[in-house]
C-alpha cells in the first residue's frame, strides 16, 4: 500500500494514537504523519502509508487553523489544560481585539511554548518543564502568518474565535498567549481545529472512527501526485528502466536545483532533482 490518508483526528487522543490504530488494521509499521496535533486539538492529520513515509519532507507546509480562546487568565501551557498563573478582571472591546489580532499578520518571530515537543539541546521542551526548569531561554524562530481574522467575539464573556493560515511550525497557543499579553488581560486556548495542511483540507478528511478495515483505508488512499506541489516528468520505457536502477537522465530543459516528480501512467516512480544539467534520482518507489 502506497499513498496518503487525510484523517480527521478527534480531540482527546495523540497523533501517534492514530498511527497505532492504523498499524493494527493494516498490520504494517511503515506509517507516519505530518504535523503533530496535541490531544486538545482536532482536525486534519495527513497520514503516509508504506513508502510514502519517504515523502513527508516534500509535502506543502502551509497550515490553516480555527481556534477559540478565553480572555481573562493565563496558564503555563497556554491552554485550559495547564496550571493557571494569572487572572485579570480587565475586559477589552471587539475593536481593541481586532487591532491586536491584525498586528500578528506577516513575518515575525515566535517563541515556542515550554510545554511543546520542540527540541533544545537534544531534549524536548516539555521535558524541561516537567523537571521544573521552566525558565530556560528558548530561541525564537521565524514564522509567517498569511491570514488571521477574528471570526466572532462574545464581548460579555470575553471569548473569541479566530481563523489563522500560517507557515509550518507556528504555535497557535503561542499566538493566543501573545494576544493575551498584548491585551493586558491574558488568554488561553480552549479549542483548536486544524482546517488544512498543504492540500489536505477539512472537506475531504475522513473520521478516524470510520477507518475500520484495510478495504476502507485502500478506498480512501490518496495518490501522492494529488498532494505534492512539484512539476511532473512523464517517463518513457527507456527512461523508466534507467530511473528504477538510479541512473541519471537528461534534464529536459529543467532548471538546476528543481525538485521533480518522475511518473509513469499516473504513478509516482521517483523523486528527483536537477543537477548540472542532469536529472538525479533521490528516491525510488517501485
Amino acid at each position: 500500500m502506497f499513498g496518503f490518508l487525510n484523517v480527521y483526528k478527534p480531540k482527546g487522543i495523540t497523533s501517534f494514537d492514530v498511527i497505532r490504530k492504523l498499524r493494527k488494521i493494516l498490520k504494517i509499521k511503515q506509517i507516519g504523519h505530518s504535523g503533530t496535533l496535541d490531544p486538545i486539538a482536532e482536525g486534519v492529520l495527513p497520514i503516509c502509508i508504506g513508502k510514502s513515509t519517504k515523502l513527508l519532507n516534500y509535502l506543502q507546509e502551509s497550515k490553516g487553523y480555527i481556534a477559540t480562546f478565553q480572555l481573562g487568565y493565563s496558564s503555563e501551557t497556554y491552554d485550559t489544560e495547564g496550571t493557571v498563573i494569572k487572572h485579570s478582571e480587565k475586559k477589552i472591546t471587539k475593536t481593541e481585539l481586532e487591532k491586536i489580532i491584525n498586528s500578528f499578520y506577516g513575518e515575525t518571530e515566535q517563541t515556542p511554548p515550554i510545554f511543546s515537543a520542540v527540541k533544545l539541546n537534544g531534549k524536548k521542551l516539555y521535558e524541561y518543564a516537567r523537571a521544573g526548569n521552566i525558565n530556560i531561554k528558548i530561541p525564537a524562530k521565524k514564522i509567517n502568518i498569511t491570514k488571521i481574522n477574528l471570526l466572532n467575539f462574545d464581548e460579555k464573556n470575553q471569548t473569541a474565535k479566530i481563523e489563522v493560515e500560517c507557515s509550518k511550525g507556528t504555535y497557535i497557543r503561542s499566538i493566543i498567549n501573545d494576544i493575551g499579553e498584548k491585551s493586558g488581560c491574558g488568554a488561553v486556548m480552549t479549542e483548536l481545529i486544524r482546517s488544512k495542511s498543504g492540500k489536505f483540507t477539512l472537506s475531504t478528511a475522513i473520521e478516524l472512527q470510520n477507518l475500520t478495515s484495510e478495504e476502507i483505508i485502500a478506498k480512501n488512499l490518496i495518490n501522492p501526485l494529488e498532494v505534492l506541489s512539484y512539476n511532473n516528468v512523464e517517463l518513457n520505457e527507456e527512461e523508466y528502466a534507467k530511473v528504477i536502477v538510479g541512473q541519471k537522465l537528461d534534464s529536459k530543459g529543467q532548471s538546476d536545483g528543481e525538485i521533480l516528480l518522475l511518473t509513469k501512467e499516473n504513478k509516482l516512480i521517483s523523486i528527483a532533482k536537477t543537477e548540472n544539467g542532469k536529472i538525479k534520482v533521490i528516491k525510488v518507489f517501485v
